[in-house]
């Protein structure tokens, strides 16, 4: 089966520095195939065999055995990550700016009312739609003032986010070959 691995913020500003070389072997270590990376901020495809959690786990431990960090992964099937675009209620934003919307996943389920939490707490006309397995976020302005810090987002929905924006999501999906 065909999987999505996210790292979180790895490779950002000098921080939890992991070269893409370094994780491709380490998943091939790890008994994947097919393996792949898309840009520096931790993006690994790869198939393999079993749930999405098993393959979180193996990742985070060996990534912190070989490396020496603890980095949240998140992993999704192929078939969960493609159907993910269709939930984009920015379809209009997307148009124009698409580097101003992104999708956020969690490890668990997001709280309820994550979306309302976060708009209330938006600047700078942002604004939060959740869907079923996450949240779609637009930055109307872009995201580097946003107030939305990455430890204000685990809070609010409730476990480890990551985000990626649109260009990204339909790079990904092109690269899943799904």
């Amino acid at each position: 089966m065909r999987f999505l691995a996210l790292l979180r913020g790895i490779n950002v500003g000098g921080h939890n520095k992991l070269p893409m070389a370094d994780l491709r072997a380490l998943a091939v270590e790890l008994g994947y195939t097919k393996v792949d990376t898309y840009i520096q901020s931790g993006n690994l495809l790869f198939d393999g065999q079993g749930a999405a959690g098993r393959h979180e786990a193996a990742l985070e431990a060996g990534i912190q055995a070989r490396f020496g960090l603890t980095i949240p992964v998140l992993v999704r099937s192929a078939a969960q990550f493609q159907k993910l675009p269709a939930t984009n209620p920015f379809v209009a934003e997307v148009a124009t700016l698409p580097q101003h919307v992104m999708l956020l996943l969690s490890k668990r389920k997001p709280k309820a009312g994550a979306a309302l939490a976060l708009e209330e707490r938006a600047t700078d006309g942002e604004r939060a739609q959740a869907f079923a397995g996450g949240l779609w976020l637009h930055f109307a302005n872009g995201s580097g003032r946003s107030k939305w810090s990455p430890a204000l987002l685990d809070k609010l929905v409730g476990s480890s986010i990551t985000t990626r924006n649109w260009n990204t999501v339909l790079k990904l999906i092109e690269r899943l070959g799904v």
